[in-house]
């Protein structure tokens, strides 16, 4: 026996797998990506008793038909030698979802241990899990954990360390009640999944065939079954002569028997479901309905929206206040020591007055990711998945990809990630392209900080037009594309609708709180280095430290560039220099406006009428500023935006070419609306 037990955790996503992998590794981990691909893998080791343990978090899937990245990298896995027992961590609380992915893993022929997660929820909702018919039915333990309280470790760890050398699961108990009762196969005493008799007799041919051909071949029932299946990557590496046998894909059929089973064991193993059920499903008739449900949808973040300014927009004034005491306190107090002018303007008009006015929108960033987490906890936000799903295949694009776009609201990073959730490559690069055209919450900022200088009473809505527009020009461009080559969506969304909860509470406080962490740690980063580095563009040209802005390397570079921006109303050379900086963060937009203009606090009411006067004297106006938050949310995304689509796509020319689209769609529709604008406004 090996002194190491290798040990695979997997399991459907949001089921709490990677909070019980971190709860069992602590900080003992390490993070790469698999050999050839950018999933990420996870790493690390425990102790029990004297025992080692080497966990692996695998990616979080619904199954193993090796369709996308994730799921080819964890089957792959799974069936090598890197792994002696799976951890299948299960939501008990949607145990109908997680139970297809479960009869897959037990197919394999490996132990297989359940951590039934979030039993807590189960509880809360008045339902129960028989924890003795359960393992009895499928053959394999099945331990009661919780990741967030750390309760059941102990327990399941031990229950890995014991079954490591089972390679059979059993015994079985079955009642297999109507069509399942008069099999010829009495296979029952052997596998927890035993398919129709057709089925059974086709995989009894294949394995006869698979000995004489692949005698050495483990598990030859997963094989014969991956072959009715016509999985490609079993079909490849195990041909057969067999037309006959594999004269269609059976694939279907199994599926559809499988969940026969999984319907069996609900109806065995769960008790009091129907009642939480039936709430749901009159909830349901309303948000998911083929009219409403895109209305309600729109609704809703309107008032997620109304709530961002005025609940927001309160709160800001004390960061303003705040930071107004901060920056003449910081001023006075250099004075007073004598410090060198340059260094107090670099100290107090470019990192305070940069960093500080992005600062400022902390509690419009709050508000807007407190309401998306509330919506999404409370299953809410997969209802609006499949509301669009229809409305997303009629434009020629997966109804998988409105999830990625779905996570733009909040960032393209993990949002272009997602994309791999895509089986078709056409798809993902599509849904890659699109993606940054969603506004994500760096561009909250612009937003607020343009809409409400120009716009005023109806600040909110120029605000939430931006993040309609958005949508539109994503879906417009996934329409225009398939149009031209001629590709059509080739799968639809299987999306289980979980049920309705009352938002977690510490659910809710971990997301809002990583959201806030990453603005927070731009604003000490990203945004600290690009104010000083916007200061020193100003502060010198040619002749070394100026004090007139329009001698400096910023100005040169600027007005270089303004032909490009003139026709689209933004020929101001330094709003061209902002644009340019926010090609590393697009809140650096702000930042890099405050230094510009040099103008302190811009965000507080003295600022902002200061740089309204400025902009005005300029002939700087409201068609202007709609115009460039119109550039603003489509053109260049960020760095680490472009970094993640060229380790998505593999490609510097694809990353390129992408990157110049979204800055022609930029350019297009900031001049349309800019004259368009002009001629209303």
């Amino acid at each position: 026996m090996s002194d190491i037990i290798n040990v695979g955790f997997i399991g459907n996503p949001n089921c709490g797998k990677t909070t019980l992998f971190n709860a069992f590794t602590g900080a003992n981990l390490k993070v790469a990506n698999w050999p050839g691909v950018t999933v990420e893998k996870k790493e690390g080791k425990a102790t029990y008793e004297g025992q080692t343990f080497k966990l692996i978090d695998l990616p979080g899937i619904y199954s193993l038909t090796s369709y996308t990245m994730e799921e080819t990298v964890s089957r792959e896995c799974i069936m090598s030698d890197e792994v002696d027992v799976i951890v299948d961590v299960i939501d008990a609380s949607s145990l109908e979802r997680n139970l297809y992915l479960t009869l897959q893993l037990i197919e394999l022929g490996k132990p297989v241990v359940l951590a039934l997660n979030m039993m807590d929820i189960v509880e809360d909702r008045g339902m129960e899990i028989d924890l003795h018919r359960l393992p009895e039915m499928l053959g394999v333990p099945a331990i009661p954990v919780s990741a967030r309280k750390k309760t059941g470790l102990s327990i399941l760890i031990h229950a890995v360390a014991h079954h490591k050398d089972y390679t059979a699961q059993g015994p079985f108990i079955h009642h297999h009640p109507g069509m399942h009762s008069s099999h010829r196969h009495n296979h029952h005493d052997e596998y927890a999944m035993v398919y129709e008799d057709y089925i059974e007799d086709k995989i009894d041919i294949i394995i006869d065939a698979l000995q004489q051909k692949y005698p050495e071949l483990p598990n030859k029932r997963w094989h014969a079954i991956k072959l009715l299946e016509r999985d490609k990557a079993v079909t490849d590496a195990c041909p057969l002569e067999l037309e006959n046998v594999i004269d269609r894909s059976y694939e279907k059929d199994i599926i559809n028997q499988k969940y026969n089973f999984i319907e069996e064991i609900i109806s065995e193993t769960l008790v009091n479901k129907s009642r939480k059920e039936a709430s749901t499903d009159k909830i349901d008739r309303y948000l998911t309905n083929r009219w409403l449900g895109l209305p309600i949808f729109l609704g809703i973040m309107a008032l997620v929206f109304f709530l961002t300014f005025t609940v927001g927009d309160f709160l800001k004034g004390y960061f303003e206040i705040g930071l107004e005491q901060f920056s003449a306190l910081v001023q006075n107090g250099l004075i007073a020591i004598h410090t060198n002018e340059m260094l107090i303007s670099l100290v107090v008009d470019g990192i305070i007055s940069g960093v500080g006015g992005i600062l400022t929108f902390l509690p419009n960033i709050f508000i807007l990711f407190l309401a998306l987490a509330f919506l999404e906890d409370s299953g809410y936000m997969a209802r609006v998945a499949f509301v669009m799903d229809d409305i997303m295949s009629r434009l020629g694009l997966s109804g998988r990809a409105f999830i990625p776009l779905l996570l733009g609201f909040g960032c393209s990073v993990p949002a272009i990630m997602a994309s791999r959730a895509l089986e078709n490559r056409k798809d993902r690069l599509k849904t890659i392209l699109i993606t940054p055209f969603m506004s994500c919450s760096a561009r909250l900022p612009i937003y607020v900080l343009f809409s409400s200088l120009f716009f005023e009473k109806h600040a909110m809505l120029v605000c939430y037009s931006m993040y309609l527009l958005g949508i539109i020009v994503a879906i417009g461009t996934a329409f225009f594309i398939s149009k031209i080559d001629g590709s059509k969506a080739e799968h639809a969304l299987l999306i289980e609708l979980p049920e309705y909860k009352s938002p977690n509470a510490h659910t809710i406080a971990i997301y809002v709180w990583e959201k806030v962490k990453d603005y927070l740690s731009k604003a000490g980063t990203v945004i600290f280095l690009a104010s000083v580095i916007m200061w020193l563009l100003l502060n010198f040209g040619p002749s070394g430290y100026v004090t007139d802005i329009t001698a400096s390397f910023g100005s040169y570079i600027g007005k270089a560039i303004v032909p490009f921006f003139k026709p689209i109303g933004l020929g101001y050379w330094q709003i061209v220099v902002a644009l340019i900086a926010g090609i590393a963060a697009k809140e650096v937009v702000v930042s890099s406006c405050s230094v510009l203009f040099g103008v302190q606090n811009i965000t507080g009411a003295h600022g902002m009428n200061s740089l309204a006067v400025l902009l005005g004297s300029m002939g700087f106006g409201a068609a202007n500023a709609y115009a460039l938050m119109v550039f603003c949310l489509l053109y260049i995304p960020c760095t680490a935006t472009i970094a993640t689509i060229h380790r998505e796509t593999g490609s510097k020319k694809i990353t390129a070419s992408f990157v110049l689209f979204q800055l022609a769609v930029a350019w297009i529709m900031s001049f349309l609306v800019y004259h368009i604008a002009g001629i209303i406004l």
